[in-house]
C-alpha cells in the first residue's frame, strides 16, 4: 500500500485498524523525499532520526490503544512538515535567510506547532520559504528554487511554496503556513491542494509577525477533512498571542458534510478590477455552477471595492524595512535582493502615509463588512493566472506589479482578515492546477470548510503523477 498518497484523516483510520504503522508511513515519505526532493527542493533540511523516534513512540500509543483504548493524540503518528517561517523546537529558524544565525537556543515551539506536537504529529523536516516570507514565488539565496510537482519548470508559488510542493508531491499529507498575502492560498491554487488562511486570531501566532496584523497561519492539506480537522488542533489556544481571539471548543469537522443547499453565495469572477486568465475564469466559473447545482443560491456581483494593491504592498514594503534594519551590516549584505528593494521602497514611506494606508484599509474592512452582510460565503478564482516559470530570487524588478497584481484575489482578505481558503477546481491545458476560492464572513471559519468539503465532494483533489 502506498501510504504516502493516503490523507491524515486515511492514515488515522489504517493505524486504528491495525493496517499501517507510523514508522511503515514516514519511511515511504522520508523514501520518497529522498527520491523527489532533488528535483523539487521542498525542505529547507529533513531530520529524519527525531522523526523516526516520534513515529516509533506513536506506534507504542497505538499498540496500547488497540488493546486497551487508551487514548491517542488527534494526529497521531501522522508524516507532518513545518514552513521554515514558524519556531519549531530544537530546529533552527531561518525565515529563508542567510542572515539568520542557526547556531543559537531553539527552545520553543510556536503555537501551532506545540499543538501540533500534542496531538502526535510525527514532524521530520522544515519546508522552503523566500526569505522572511517576503514574495509570492519560493527561491531564495538560502535554498535556491523550489519546484511545482505538476511541472518542475514552474514555481509552486510562495511564500508556503515548499509547504506546497512537499503535500502535492506525497512529502507528508499535512503542513502548517503563513500567509499575509496570500502565502497559503497561492501555492495551493498553483499546485493542487486544499490551503487555508484562517481568520486572524483563530490560530495563535507567536512570535507575531512583523508584518503585523495581515499575517495569517493557516493549515495546507491533501483534503478538506484534513484541513477541518488541522484547524481543530492549531485553533486552541495559546497565551502568548495577545492578539488572539477567544477560544472556541470547536471541531471543525462536526457538521463538515451538511451540505450547502440554501446559503446564499456571491460570486464575483474579477472582484470588479482584475484580469483573469480565461482557462483560470473558465474552471472556476464551472465551479461556481457545481455549486448551484448542489443547492446554493449564487449571484454572480462584485463586492464593489477598488483594488487595494497599493495598500497592501505599502504595508508590506514599510514591514520589509523595518526587518532589514534590524539585521546587521553582513546581514544586510546577503538578503535576497527581492526582499532588500522591497525595503529600499518601504524607506520612503513616512508616518503619515502609513497612517493613511490604514485608514483605507479600515474603509476597506468596512465595506467588505456591509456586502458579506447580504451573503454566507465569497467565491473567486484563487489566483488569476496558473503558476508560472521557477526563476532566481531577482530576476524581476521588485514593484507593486510584479509583486502581487497577478494574485488581485488573495490579498484583499489579509487586509480585511476574513477567513478563505483554495480548493483545486481543474487542470489547464498544460496540465497545471487552479484554484477556486472561499471566502466566508469574518470569524466563520467552519462554514468556509463546509462549503469547501461540499465542492470537493464532486470534485475531488487530484494528485500529479510522480
Amino acid at each position: 500500500m502506498d501510504l504516502t498518497q493516503c490523507t491524515a484523516t486515511e492514515l488515522m483510520e489504517l493505524y486504528r485498524g491495525g493496517d499501517a504503522s507510523p514508522v511503515e508511513a514516514l519511511q515511504q515519505v522520508l523514501d520518497r523525499v529522498e527520491r523527489l526532493d532533488p528535483v523539487l527542493n521542498a525542505f529547507v533540511f529533513v531530520d529524519a532520526e527525531s522523526g523516526m523516534a516520534a513515529a516509533r513512540a506513536s506506534e507504542v500509543r497505538w499498540a496500547a490503544h488497540r488493546a486497551d483504548g487508551s487514548p491517542v493524540g488527534d494526529l497521531d503518528g501522522v508524516p507532518t512538515t513545518i514552513k521554515d517561517i514558524l519556531w519549531t523546537k530544537g530546529w533552527p529558524t531561518l525565515r529563508g535567510s542567510r542572515a539568520v544565525n542557526p547556531n543559537q537556543p531553539w527552545n520553543d515551539d510556536a503555537p501551532s506547532v506545540a499543538r501540533l506536537r500534542e496531538a502526535g504529529a510525527v514532524m521530520f523536516g522544515k519546508t522552503t520559504t523566500p526569505e522572511f516570507g517576503c514574495k509570492a514565488e519560493t527561491n531564495s539565496p538560502l535554498t535556491g528554487i523550489t519546484r511545482n510537482p505538476w511541472d518542475p519548470s514552474r514555481t509552486p508559488g510562495g511564500s508556503s511554496g515548499g509547504t506546497a510542493a512537499a503535500v502535492a508531491a506525497g512529502l507528508g499529507p499535512v503542513s502548517m503556513g503563513t500567509d499575509g498575502a496570500g502565502s497559503v492560498r497561492i501555492p495551493a491554487a498553483f499546485c493542487g491542494n486544499v490551503g487555508m488562511k484562517a481568520s486572524f486570531g483563530r490560530v495563535p501566532a507567536y512570535p507575531l509577525s512583523p508584518f503585523g496584523t495581515v499575517a495569517h497561519v493557516g493549515p495546507h492539506t491533501m483534503s478538506v477533512t484534513d484541513c477541518a480537522l488541522m484547524m481543530t488542533i492549531v485553533s486552541r489556544p495559546d497565551p502568548r498571542d495577545w492578539m488572539s481571539l477567544p477560544y472556541q471548543t470547536t471541531d471543525y469537522r462536526d457538521g463538515l458534510d451538511d451540505g450547502i443547499r440554501g446559503l446564499r453565495i456571491a460570486y464575483s469572477p474579477t472582484l470588479g478590477y482584475a484580469d483573469v486568465d480565461p482557462e483560470v475564469a473558465a474552471l472556476v466559473d464551472a465551479a461556481a455552477r457545481e455549486l448551484e447545482s448542489l443547492g446554493a443560491i449564487i449571484e454572480q456581483v462584485d463586492p464593489g471595492i477598488e483594488d487595494p494593491l497599493d495598500i497592501s504592498t505599502g504595508l508590506w514594503f514599510v514591514s520589509s524595512r523595518t526587518v532589514y534594519e534590524s539585521l546587521s551590516p553582513e546581514g544586510q549584505a546577503v538578503t535576497d535582493p527581492d526582499f532588500a528593494a522591497q525595503a529600499e521602497q518601504g524607506a520612503e514611506f513616512s508616518a503619515q502615509d502609513v497612517q493613511l494606508l490604514t485608514l483605507r484599509r479600515n474603509a476597506l474592512g468596512t465595506q467588505m463588512r456591509l456586502f458579506m452582510a447580504r451573503y454566507d460565503l465569497l467565491l473567486t478564482p484563487a489566483v488569476a493566472i496558473p503558476a508560472f516559470e521557477a526563476r532566481p530570487a531577482g530576476t524581476v524588478p521588485m514593484t507593486p506589479e510584479s509583486m502581487l497584481a497577478w494574485t488581485p484575489f488573495s490579498y484583499p482578505f489579509n487586509l480585511t482578515q476574513q477567513p478563505a481558503i483554495s480548493v483545486p477546481c481543474g487542470l489547464t491545458s498544460a496540465g497545471l492546477p487552479v484554484g477556486l476560492q472561499i471566502v466566508g464572513r469574518a470569524y466563520d471559519d467552519a462554514l468556509v470548510l463546509r462549503a469547501a468539503r461540499a465542492y470537493e465532494t464532486v470534485h475531488p483533489v487530484m494528485r500529479p503523477s510522480l
